[in-house]
């Protein structure tokens, strides 16, 4: 791993783990760490909108398991799904400029 001051790069560390970027395995973990941070995002918007997962289920017409099993990765929802979780707490959807992902030695 190559230090800086302002930043480390992992990339080489990344590969190790996962194959080169654009592998089938660097490809998977991607999706799966993109599925586990849309979990956590869900789950503190909910909670942000000080509602609980009954309050939530009883809203959506499901069962508080499912909304924890969405919460924890588990189950990851369709786009139809999403939106009417967003919109059971009381929120909006925006698109926005990601900021860009760096793979290997791009930076």
């Amino acid at each position: 791993m190559k230090a800086n001051k302002d930043y480390y790069d992992v990339s080489a560390d990344l590969e190790k783990a996962f194959g080169k970027p654009g592998s089938k395995t660097y490809k998977k973990a991607l999706e799966e760490a993109w599925e586990e941070y849309n979990a956590q995002v869900l789950h503190d918007a909910r909670k942000s909108a000080k509602m609980t997962q009954k309050e939530l289920a009883k809203r959506m017409g499901v069962d508080k398991s499912y909304i924890s099993k969405i919460e924890r990765g588990l189950i990851v929802p369709s786009v139809a799904t999403f939106y009417e979780f967003i919109a059971a707490i009381g929120k909006t959807v925006a698109i926005v400029n990601p900021p860009k992902i760096i793979y290997g030695n791009e930076a």
